[in-house]
């Protein structure tokens, strides 16, 4: 075994002691009534493995290059793995011990039976052996800051990720612009093809959002192929979502009718330019074809393909992919180390032979940037340039490429591999949600930290944005405070991570292309299934007690009916799971699935309409995630007396429990951070006393009732809310009646830094009130959240707003003559289509680095005007930064 795998084998392995660790602390906790002496057993076992934990974490990046530490680890490995096991048995059985409710017990499975001392005391003698035998490794034990990676969050949290330029592609671009834009007036495909990590994507990106494209094409629709199964349905589907936002309408229809609506959508307009993205089956394209009427528009398909034979398949002339010369390499590799600075002179030397190792592959050049950004001392460039040449030498293209992304994960803080390698565990081509990333991380026990709650998940962040940094990961979309909101990782670091990590056993990943189950399948305690045939992938002889995660996705991003899937299966299947992401699996909620003590991340689907109460059997629950089909649900269970529950996420509004006596007596304050959706009815003032701790709430709902005079009760309730960092407002009432914003808006709200409205209907001369929020620094106004003609700002106010959305809202005229908004960063007008004019005075508003219209025409030479003045601005003081205007046409 190789050091840095047997580094990242650690990191896994100390995640579960960490685990275990936690677990027997709830274990000893317990009023043991029935098992003599196994309490003592347990807090002897709780203090040896204390110590085995510390061992590991003070010795693994010094120890891993030595072959006695590899089997050394392994055989903890395996100890660690089978206490787990006992451990979580015997806390199911000291739950339903403690459950005076009967109805509940019988559900569960009871290992009343066993003999859990002797198993427990087996287990103790040989991590009492493993530490008397290994004594000698606690010799001139290294101390650590065990509080370093907490220190770095608080230095680097929050700082922004800078906005990657593109190099040496300019004349790639031009080429396939011209040959998108000229040419014959019949459909004609244009391929781009080159080996992996030569930039196909990256090419394709920037020509899809060259200006050029969207004044040439009335519609561009970009679609990720990938290479999952054909599934012709699959990708006419993600090409209707290109034409609009109601595609919901759409999903139980047949291959023949999305095929007819996208003809329709596309006859009815002007030219089309469908993308598609790592194409791997000829097939595809003939599919594409089919949307494409008749005519004689000059439509266009542009396709990214690492093989030359599908992509002369289509087209006898491909646009191939050129590799990057040595100045190109040398100004990428500086771009991504040292940002907008440039690279000091003692490492130039160092700079262009590494780069010259690289063969012009430009992925190869951007991780080992990763692995240099930050680091300025000359011998750190020297190991890397002598490191870079042993990967690289006498090896084709392809696999320098593969080593590279091995030299750069090697790199990797040891606390850090585990959580790089979970990318692995969803699908390629997946479009990664932050938070959910966040708290399958949180769930899985992978980040390693003396902290919890909210610092806990700071760290997450921290590492996704290092992983970012060392472009490990490409961000494809921020959120309005610049923080990633959903990322991925390149084709070919995909499958590394998923390499490395079956090799680790760290997980396992199922893909299942015929009727089949998993029996036999798994070998790992993570399981990520993935597949777009609705099978049943579970039988009755499925039983594998050490998997602790189950994830399941559709190949395609979406909900699978799994329909003949038998769910009573999947607790006797998967007893001691915590982790279970199966949002694309439909189902109905079986009385076995409350047999999941352990559970502490849950994400499902169906046509539910309420949350019934047993689900406090889930005691450990951190993350529920619920998706149903009805227009609400409601909360039958007591969230209130759930004691680690942190985040409560539904996509229809959740109607609140009231507090039960229980949860009102509780000495133990509710941990949630995260509502959303809920109904405005939930939110009543002792119902929000209990949610103390919310930092982000969504409500949804008919708020007329509630908004219809100027009184402010509904918002009096949401003074108790001193941390809520986020409301979104989402009025859903068809009556268009005029709402009113309360004058003590702001004093209910104080803390509050991001605010989204729509269909609220304010009237614009109350607008104001939102600038005394003092600390406000995102505003969303979608689809009338203010209607009127004219919105007139008043001097003072919105002191902090860095980011303001202004979406549908049907103002004629914008006065701000008294230029507010000091720190206004961003600015964002989506079809405001009655606009006449932005106020001239931003352009003196030293912090607007970036203004985008869209659909907002009548205000467009305004915008221009105001560009001009920064642009002169600039040329007179270059430290004012620069600023971009984007006008789609």
């Amino acid at each position: 075994m190789d050091p840095f795998t047997a580094a990242a084998l650690t990191t896994a392995v100390t995640a579960t002691v960490s685990l275990l660790v936690e677990n027997l602390s709830h274990l000893i906790s317990y009023n043991w009534k029935l098992y003599t002496g196994l309490k003592k057993s347990c807090e002897d076992l709780y203090d040896e493995v204390r110590r085995l934990n510390a061992f590991l974490v003070d010795n693994a990046n010094q120890r891993s290059n030595s072959t006695q530490w590899d089997v050394l680890v392994d055989r903890i490995r395996r100890t660690v793995y089978k206490a787990e096991d006992v451990v979580d048995k015997l806390l199911i059985q000291g739950k339903l011990d403690q459950e005076s409710n009967i109805a509940k017990r019988m559900f569960h499975k009871t290992y009343k039976n066993r003999n859990f001392t002797e198993e427990i005391n087996e287990i103790l003698v040989e991590v009492r052996k493993i530490l008397d035998e290994n004594q000698h490794l606690f010799e001139a034990n290294p101390t650590i800051d065990h509080h370093q990676a907490e220190k770095v969050v608080q230095e680097e949290q929050g700082s922004s990720l800078e906005n990657h330029e593109v190099v040496g592609f300019d004349e790639e671009a031009t080429k396939v612009i011209n040959r998108l834009v000229e040419g014959a007036e019949r459909l004609d495909v244009i391929p781009v093809v080159g080996m992996p990590g030569l930039g196909k994507t990256t090419l394709a990106r920037k020509i899809f959002n060259d200006p050029k494209i969207s004044r040439e094409f009335f519609s561009y629709i970009w679609v990720f192929i990938g290479q999952s199964t054909c599934v012709k349905r699959d990708i006419l589907f993600n090409i209707l979502k290109g034409f609009t936002n109601s595609f919901d309408e759409f999903k139980n229809r047949n291959e023949a009718g999305i095929t007819d609506e996208i003809r329709k959508r596309v006859a009815n307009g002007g030219k089309c330019l469908i993308v598609l993205d790592d194409v791997w089956d000829p097939n595809v394209v003939d599919i594409v074809k089919t949307v494409f009427p008749d005519n004689k528009k000059a439509h266009r398909i542009m396709m990214t393909t690492r093989h030359e034979d599908i992509a002369r398949s289509v087209n006898k002339y491909p646009h191939n992919l050129k590799f990057l010369d040595g100045d190109e390499s040398f100004q990428l590799l500086e771009k991504r180390a040292f940002g907008v600075s440039r690279c000091p002179v003692e490492l130039v030397e160092h700079g262009e032979a590494i780069v010259a190792k690289c063969s012009g592959v430009p992925l190869t050049i951007v991780v080992i940037a990763g692995a240099l950004r930050g680091r300025t001392s000359e011998i750190d460039w020297k190991v890397v340039r002598e490191n870079v040449g042993k990967h690289l030498i006498l090896e084709d293209k392809l696999q320098r490429c593969v080593n590279v992304v091995r030299l750069s994960y090697n790199h990797l803080p040891q606390e850090k591999k585990a959580c790089f390698l979970y990318f692995g565990a969803f699908p390629q081509g997946f479009d990664i949600p932050a938070w959910k990333l966040i708290r399958l991380w949180i769930a899985e026990g992978l980040i390693m930290s003396k902290l919890s709650g909210n610092e806990i998940e700071e760290i997450a962040e921290y590492y996704l944005n290092d992983f970012a940094n060392r472009n490990l990961v490409m961000v494809m979309k921020k959120k309005s405070n610049d923080r990633i909101k959903t990322c991925r990782v390149h084709d070919m670091l995909h499958e590394f991570c998923v390499e490395e990590a079956t090799r680790l056993t760290l997980f396992k990943q199922v893909c299942l292309t015929s009727d089949q189950d998993i029996q036999n399948s798994i070998t790992c305690r993570r399981v990520s299934i993935q597949s777009s045939v609705p099978q049943n992938f579970i039988s009755k002889k499925t039983v594998e007690e050490h998997v602790r995660s189950l994830l399941c996705f559709s190949s395609k991003q979406k909900q699978v009916d799994f329909s003949n899937i038998d769910v009573k299966l999947i607790p006797t299947a998967f007893p001691l799971m915590r982790v279970l992401d199966i949002e694309s699996v439909k189902f109905s909620i079986p009385r076995e699935f409350y047999q999941l003590l352990h559970l502490r991340y849950i994400a499902i689907s169906g046509d539910f309409d309420q949350l019934p109460k047993l689900f406090t059997s889930f005691y450990n629950a951190q993350t529920l995630i619920l998706n149903t089909s009805k227009p609400t649900l409601d909360i039958k269970t007591d969230i209130w007396n759930m004691p680690r529950l942190r985040h409560l996420r539904t996509n229809k509004p959740a109607i609140l429990p009231p507090p039960t006596s229980s949860s009102s007596s509780s000495t133990n304050s509710c941990l949630l951070q995260t509502l959303s959706l809920v109904t405005p009815e939930s939110c009543k003032g002792n119902v929000l006393s209990k949610a103390r701790n919310v930092k982000k709430m969504s409500v949804k709902g008919n708020l007329t009732p509630f908004l219809e005079t100027s009184k402010g009760e509904f918002f009096s309730n949401f003074q108790v809310l001193m941390l809520l960092e986020s409301l979104t407002l989402l009025n859903d009432d068809k009556s268009n009646k005029s709402l009113h914003l309360p004058s003590a808006f702001s004093e209910c709200l104080p803390n509050l830094k991001k605010l989204t409205l729509s269909k609220t209907r304010f009237d614009w001369n109350q607008a104001y009130r939102l600038g005394q929020v003092k600390n406000l620094q995102v505003l969303k106004l979608k689809e009338n959240a203010f209607t009127g003609p004219s919105w007139r700002m008043e001097p003072e106010g919105f002191k902090k707003l860095q980011v303001l959305w202004i979406e549908m809202a049907d103002f004629v005229s914008w006065e701000a003559s008294n230029c507010p908004f000091p720190r206004l960063r961003s600015l964002f007008l989506i079809s405001c289509i009655h606009l006449k004019a932005v106020p001239l005075d931003l352009a003196h508003l030293d912090n607007l680095q970036e203004m985008t219209l869209e659909n907002t025409s009548k205000a467009s030479k305004s915008a221009r005007e105001i560009e001009c003045e920064k642009k002169k601005k600039q040329a007179d003081h270059p430290e004012s930064g620069k600023f971009k205007l984007t006008i789609p046409y």
